[in-house]
């Protein structure tokens, strides 16, 4: 029997300023080229969820928030990981209030880490963050999925 893997990611949502956290991934082995994304990672064995999320949060943007702060906004399915070894499930918190600054803090795999509009998304963005986003800031249905058509391909990338 196959274990279901878990991702966790955050929508840091600045409401005053109408703008979101988003990380600008440089190119590597699941993707051709840079691609946007939210903040987040894998949930570790015996790791809550919203722990691994609050962790996620503040390794890749130094954005500190407690976990019992964040609020479930989305869950995608995915049927193939970017890293070809199989479904995971992607649990989406949001947060609307932190503490610290932006700031990348990993320079080594990230381009860059950003405050975007949201309204006006920067592309190319990875598909389960685009996804989660627009269902997040549109009111939409709080789940998708993601390769259940067809398997991962990264010009599946949105607005590659």
């Amino acid at each position: 029997m196959e274990s279901l893997r878990q991702a966790v990611s955050v929508i840091a949502h600045d409401r005053d300023n109408r703008r979101v956290a988003l990380i600008r991934y440089a190119a590597n082995s699941w993707s051709t080229t840079p691609v946007w994304t939210i903040p987040g990672g894998k949930v570790e064995v015996g790791e809550r969820l919203d722990e691994a999320a609050a962790r996620e949060l503040h390794e890749e943007t130094g954005l500190v928030v407690a976990p019992g702060d964040l609020r479930l906004v989305h869950t995608v399915q995915v049927k193939q990981g970017w890293d070809g070894k199989g479904p995971f499930l992607l649990v989406v918190f949001l947060a609307t209030a932190w503490a610290g600054e932006l700031t990348n803090t990993e320079p080594d795999k990230h381009l860059a880490v950003q405050w975007a509009p949201a309204d006006a998304l920067p592309l190319p963005m990875f598909p389960t963050s685009h996804s989660a986003l627009t269902m997040y800031l549109t009111g939409g249905r709080g789940f998708s999925t993601h390769g259940w058509d067809g398997s991962f391909d990264p010009r599946d990338l949105v607005g590659a």
